[in-house]
């Protein structure tokens, strides 16, 4: 898990619940100050990721519809090894599956705020 630190940082939110797709967003927008694009399931994530070289960390919950966040994981990995992914489940077992599929960072929710800028934060410096 190697920590890569980035300035003038990309970050993508994948969630299919709105009111927590709004409140990451807003969080990381308004209060670590970066640029945050959102989404509501891992295809329409996918679809805007395969092409972008720009994004630096994408921020995906585990259960959606259609593609999953562990899907989403290993096609990101796949094509973009370098590329951060932080993982969110309510589900605990999750974890264990996220790590081994790649992902860099994993947030149990229902997490907290500090959570969130923590795991974040391990991988940015202020640019």
């Amino acid at each position: 898990m190697g920590c890569a630190i980035i300035a003038n940082v990309k970050i993508i939110v994948v969630e299919d619940e709105p009111p927590i797709r709004t409140f990451i967003a807003n969080a990381l927008k308004y209060c670590v100050n970066r640029e945050v694009k959102t989404f509501e399931n891992g295809s329409s994530a996918w679809e805007y990721l395969k092409d972008q070289t720009d994004v630096d960390i994408v921020i995906s919950d585990v259960d959606m519809p259609g593609m999953s966040g562990i899907e989403l994981l290993q096609r990101i990995k796949q094509q973009f090894p370098a590329r951060i992914c932080i993982i969110m489940s309510g589900d605990p077992m999750n974890e264990e599956l996220a790590l081994k599929n790649g992902a860099d960072g994993f947030l149990a929710k229902p997490f907290k705020l500090g959570n969130l800028f923590e795991v974040v934060q391990t991988f940015v410096i202020n640019g």
